[in-house]
């Protein structure tokens, strides 16, 4: 007993930690400039991604609304930019943390990443076509940022191509190099967990 106590207070405390840690990479965004420069890279979903690896999805899915929520404190968006960022963060950890809890391999990471990812890609078109890009136009002229967006990708030229030629391959660019970085911080963090673990068995008779 003492020790499933102990086991949820450590979830506890790592789910804390990482939606921290998500939140600090969120506000450490960045453009690429094969992109237009209001599409910018953020590695907030890497944290979740953990988290959904070790604890299972919807542990990873709570990481992505806690960061959320944090962020709201400081939104220039009236929360339209959380409630997307949650929408497509979540389609990204909850497909990958749900194949990865049924075959825990090496193999079934990378599936589940590349799952994720695919349907990171489909709920960031439609985030953006239905709630990001109409909202961001009642601040920038649409027409605005459809011609910066033609500017760095020339088949741009309505809504409907700025999120086929510019959203999508973004998104896809973004997970695969999130995907990356937690293959590799996964190994890290699992050295870590597996110590914590060991060191809160019971000592053998």
């Amino acid at each position: 007993m003492e020790n499933k106590r102990g086991n949820e207070t450590k979830k506890t405390v790592w789910t804390a930690l990482l939606s921290a840690l998500a939140l600090i990479f969120m506000h450490l965004d960045f453009p690429l400039p094969i992109f237009p420069s209001f599409l910018k890279v953020d590695l907030s979903d890497l944290p979740p991604l953990v988290a959904s690896f070790f604890y299972g999805p919807g542990t990873g899915v709570l990481v992505e609304l806690v960061k959320n929520l944090l962020h709201l404190f400081t939104t220039t968006t009236a929360g339209v930019g959380e409630l997307g960022n949650f929408l497509v963060g979540a389609a990204f950890v909850a497909p990958a943390g749900i194949i990865y809890r049924r075959h825990r391999t090496k193999q079934g990471a990378l599936r589940g990443l590349a799952v994720g990812t695919i349907f990171m890609t489909v709920a960031g078109g439609f985030a953006n076509y239905f709630i990001l890009i109409p909202f961001y136009s009642r601040l920038v002229p649409i027409e605005q940022l459809i011609a910066m967006s033609a500017a760095v990708i020339p088949a741009v030229h309505d809504t409907f191509t700025l999120v086929l030629y510019g959203v999508v391959p973004f998104n896809l660019l973004k997970g695969a190099i999130i995907s990356l970085l937690t293959l590799q911080l996964y190994k890290r963090f699992g050295r870590i967990m597996r110590h914590e673990k060991e060191a809160s068995q019971p000592p053998a008779p």
